[in-house]
Formats: C-alpha cells, sequence, structure tokens
C-alpha cells in the first residue's frame, strides 16, 4: 500500500507520519517511511537546490522538472521496490505536493502537469492521501518556530520565505484537489492539538486497511 502525507508548511506531516509508522507496526504492517524532495542520495542534493532560500531566481518551469527529476530517482530507487516486497509506504509529499505547489502556486499548467506525471511518466497514484489542512498563518507560525528552534532548517526556507498569497494558493489547490478525489484524498483538520489529529490519521489508515469500526 502506498500512502502520502500532504499539506502546507507547518502542517505536521512529520510528526504524523511517524504516528502512523509505529501504529502500523503495531499492526504487524512493515513500513518504509520516505520523503520529497530527498529520499534517495541524489534527491538530497536535489532538495538542497530547490529549498535553499538563496535561490529565489529559479524559474518555475526548472523547479517542476527538479522535483520530477527527484520522483523519478525515487520511484525507481525507494518506492517501487518496497511495494514488490509487500511494504507498505509512507511518503512526505508525493505528486499532489507538484501540482499545488507549481500548479497553484506558480502558475504553471496544472494539465500539463497531471498530464506529465500520468501519461509521459506513469507515475502511480497512492492509494491514501492524509491532507493535513490548516489555516496559513498558523501553519508558517509553527513553520518558523521550527526553524527558529533548528538552524539546519534555515538551510531550507525558501517556501517559508514565499508570500502569504502563495501559501493561501497553495492551501487552496490542496482543498481544490481534495474536492475532486474525496476518495483518495482524505483532509483532517491540523489546527487540532497533535493527539486529536494522530487519532484521526489513525481512523483513516484503519479503514483503509479494512477495519470496518472505522469505515
Amino acid at each position: 500500500m502506498f500512502i502520502t502525507f500532504e499539506g502546507i508548511e507547518g502542517s505536521g506531516k512529520t510528526t504524523q507520519i511517524h504516528r502512523a509508522a509505529r501504529f502500523l507496526a503495531e499492526k504487524g504492517v512493515s513500513c518504509v517511511m520516505t520523503r520529497e524532495p530527498g529520499g534517495t542520495e541524489i534527491g538530497v542534493k536535489i532538495r538542497g537546490i530547490l529549498l535553499d532560500p538563496g535561490h529565489t531566481g529559479m524559474d518555475p518551469t526548472a523547479e517542476l522538472l527538479l522535483y520530477l527529476a527527484d520522483r523519478i530517482q525515487h520511484l525507481e530507487e525507494v518506492v517501487l521496490p518496497a511495494l514488490a516486497r509487500g511494504k507498505t509506504v509512507l511518503c512526505d509529499r508525493f505528486t499532489d505536493a507538484t501540482v499545488t505547489y507549481q500548479g497553484y502556486g506558480r502558475g504553471l499548467d496544472i494539465d500539463r502537469i497531471h498530464a506529465l506525471h500520468s501519461d509521459t511518466l506513469k507515475i502511480p497514484a497512492p492509494d491514501l492521501t492524509i491532507l493535513l489542512d490548516l489555516p496559513v498563518e498558523t501553519g508558517l507560525a509553527r513553520a518558523w518556530d521550527r526553524i527558529e528552534k533548528n538552524g539546519h532548517h534555515k538551510r531550507e526556507s525558501r517556501f517559508e520565505e514565499e508570500v502569504l498569497s502563495f501559501h493561501e494558493r497553495v492551501r487552496q489547490g490542496y482543498l481544490a484537489l481534495a474536492q475532486a478525489d474525496p476518495v483518495r484524498i482524505r483532509v483532517i483538520d491540523a489546527d487540532l492539538d497533535e493527539e486529536t489529529v494522530g487519532k484521526e490519521v489513525i481512523r483513516e489508515l484503519s479503514r483503509v486497511m479494512g477495519d470496518p469500526k472505522n469505515r
């Protein structure tokens, strides 16, 4: 099973993906946790380029193609081999992030991005996507608090430094995708406390695993 976690900056994806992995491990499900960009050795270098706050002049199409390059390497090296071994893959961001950030956020042609994923690159859709949604101002405040507490994150703050309207377009893009595909994309209110959000994530995982109590 391929499960992705999406959301704007500060939505708590990293925290919840670890909670999900612990829950699945307790159920005897073997998991692989990974992320985009940066889920491979090559991807780490691509991530460094994409998230460097000094790269403010990056062309949106160049940005898109770097994300796609990272994704191809990630699929071939990590995701597809793990799925072939019967493991459940938990991924922090995937194709929906590209549609929202480079499509809705940057203004690139959304249909073209979809076509690149499905027709040109034949990238598989996740079985389940957890969308952690919260107001932009709240998410950015959380993200900057994390950055200030951990100097390492300052080297990856290019998107946090974008204007508020960019992040609002991204959030609305995510919600539009969820409205168009409500079976795959399950929206969870990430403005709630961490424990409550975690319970909602586990409920969705239980549902997709076939637990009738959580349908």
